[in-house]
């Protein structure tokens, strides 16, 4: 996914307590993206704020976000939380929120593009909260009315804070597929990623298990032990790096199948070096040489023997800890997944760039003789199971579009089975 660029000011505020939020923030907005008043969009800024960016400055920054994003059309919808309020703004090549924080007094505090936070209300009746270590993961049950088969299928998120509907731009592919279920009578569990919702306990310490492994574990035990659900099926479905730690995920929950969406069966620092190469393939402006090079350098630094559990993040890929890519290397997921001994289905989109077709070969290869194993590929299908067309790129989850049926109706079909 292309990087947004993010403005973050900090201080105090100084508009009258007379004037109404949201009316501020599009004044501020229309001054600053529509109207070009550089002054007066300046003129919004606490003294403190102003002398970290001058009016200069401000000015070069939005001329480089009309050249990445293009002009403001419209603000689509506007919502809140608390002291942060987000306009969701259409913008001619991409829609964002431009997310504003007040102070007790008014003024603004930060000034944020940020992809589009979704602010249904929570139905309370398919509402569940479940305790895994030390926190509550904030999720949707959703149980079928009549028809019911007694299966339930946990979601479990690829890298990244991502929320219960796994929202990327417009698409919500983990919605997409619970929907799809319910109406095909199986259950399903979806929950808001850790990182999302309590990101301060993710730290330099943490791992993957901390990120991804023990709360989908905890999940799934948290329905195995309900008698509500004694006679169903569990079944565990993970996307990208949900499905990359699927195997170490079955050795602890041990529950009836496992589902594998454009899981990767390669070391994940070799994966990032060859997206980098192919974003920077297809659009050097946006993933320079010198961002392919660093990459490079430093998987290069993790996979040497110079590499050990006190090296600094900053050497390290994305910025994760020693701790954290320790982990990772040692983890072989084509070891651990001939260890699982319940039914599994992988399936790949021929249109990821993410994770490829050499992936889902290396799986399909390490598990010939599991008789039990489905695996199905879909030539149109991007890493986030929506039809496309033409190259893949980023601009791929730009645009809104639903899970593909075919896939919808093969999951269905190996959950039932």
């Amino acid at each position: 996914m292309k990087k947004l660029l993010t403005l973050f000011f900090t201080a105090y505020a100084l508009l009258s307590f007379s004037q109404d939020r949201k009316e501020i923030g599009n004044t501020f907005i229309k001054a600053l993206l529509v109207d070009k008043n550089i002054e007066k969009a300046h003129s919004y800024f606490d003294p403190s704020v102003a002398g970290q960016i001058p009016v200069d400055q401000l000015k070069a920054v939005t001329e480089q976000l009309q050249g990445q994003i293009g002009g403001l059309k419209n603000i689509l919808e506007v919502n809140n939380e608390g002291n942060t309020y987000y306009y969701y703004s259409e913008f001619e090549k991409t829609k964002l929120d431009v997310q504003l924080t007040f102070g007790e007094n008014n003024k603004l505090l930060g000034f944020f593009l940020v992809p589009h936070k979704s602010f249904e209300k929570p139905d309370e009746k398919t509402t569940l909260k479940i305790k895994s270590v030390g926190i509550e993961l904030n999720g949707t049950l959703l149980i079928p009315p009549s028809n019911n088969k007694n299966k339930l299928v946990i979601f479990v998120h690829g890298s990244g804070a991502h929320d219960r509907d796994e929202t990327i731009g417009e698409n919500k592919p983990f919605k997409d597929i619970a929907e799809y279920l319910l109406a095909n009578g199986i259950a399903s569990y979806r929950y808001d990623k850790r990182t999302y919702s309590y990101p301060e306990t993710f730290n330099e310490k943490s791992t993957v298990e901390e990120e991804t492994i023990n709360d989908a574990v905890n999940t799934a035990l948290y329905f195995k032990k309900n008698a509500d659900y004694k006679d169903y099926q569990i079944i565990i479905l993970g996307h990208s790096q949900g499905a990359y730690m699927m195997p170490k995920i079955a050795e602890k929950s041990q529950v009836s199948k496992y589902v594998f969406m454009a899981g990767n069966a390669r070391p994940l620092q070799d994966l990032l070096v060859e997206q980098y190469k192919y974003l920077h393939a297809i659009d050097p402006t946006k993933v320079p040489a010198e961002a392919v090079q660093e990459v490079k350098t430093k998987v290069a630094f993790l996979n040497s023997s110079q590499f050990n559990i006190s090296s600094p993040s900053s050497e390290l890929p994305l910025g994760q800890s020693a701790a954290y890519w320790k982990y990772i290397k040692d983890y072989n997921q084509l070891n651990e997944v001939k260890k699982v001994k319940a039914p599994m289905f992988f399936a790949q989109g021929g249109r990821d760039y993410q994770v490829t077709g050499k992936d889902f070969n290396l799986w399909k290869e390490t598990l010939k003789n599991d008789k039990t194993a489905v695996f199905k590929f879909y030539p149109a299908l991007s890493h986030l199971f929506i039809a496309g067309s033409g190259k893949p790129s980023p601009k791929d989850y730009e645009t809104k579009g639903k899970v593909d049926e075919h896939f919808l109706k093969d999951l269905a079909d190996f959950i039932l089975k």
